[in-house]
């Protein structure tokens, strides 16, 4: 479990991918890290496989294709965050790590000292109801504040600190990021029409 809020980035060394999934390997952080912890990597629950000249991860199928991370390139910024202590404070928001689908960049645009991101939601049909003004979303990891919602696409105004310390300041236009909706909101979703049949048959 993770709280949305960014520690470091880190550089795409080495990426290999075939039918059978991924591994991919990206340069240490500044904290110490061993085989088995779980890192957010731009939003990815991903266990770390080895420490040598980098960090390792293996990625199986599913999670490439509900994720962004078969598109890394070598040199591409990626997002860490370690996983939640039960002693730390929750800064941002309940983050699984487990990506619900991807969205793209429709347009990135400055409004005084923040940048407003207009996001298009792949599979919108299915997923845009998890969203509401200034309820919660995680974009490649990140835990941020919905603005406005339509129909299939949503905005979130980024200020200057989390342009600096993560890579949604090297994204642009027609870039893809990874999308989690608030887990609370899911299970909402989930328990409410049984909740509603109990009701009526009771």
């Amino acid at each position: 479990m993770f709280t949305g809020i960014i520690k470091e980035q880190a550089e795409v060394i080495l990426k290999k991918q075939n039918r059978d999934g991924m591994t991919l390997l990206i340069t240490k952080p500044t904290w110490s890290l061993k085989p088995g912890d779980s890192i957010s990597i731009n939003g990815v629950c991903s266990t770390v496989r080895s420490i040598e000249d980098g960090v390792l991860f293996e990625y199986m199928p599913e999670s490439l294709l509900r994720s962004n991370l078969s598109d890394l390139q070598i040199g591409d910024s990626v997002n860490m965050e370690r996983s939640l202590l039960v002693s730390d404070r929750l800064d941002g928001h309940i983050v699984q790590g487990h990506i619900d689908t991807t969205g793209v960049i429709r347009s990135v645009i400055g409004e005084g000292n923040s940048v407003i991101f207009k996001i298009s939601v792949k599979h919108h049909e299915r997923f845009m109801k998890f969203l509401a003004p200034k309820g919660a979303v995680a974009v490649d990891g990140i835990s941020l504040t919905v603005v406005d919602v339509e129909e299939d696409w949503f905005t979130v105004k980024i200020i200057p600190y989390t342009l600096e310390h993560t890579n949604l300041g090297k994204k642009e236009s027609g870039s893809w990021v990874n999308i989690e909706f608030d887990v609370m909101a899911k299970y909402l979703e989930r328990l409410l029409p049984n909740m509603q049949n109990y009701a009526t048959h009771k």
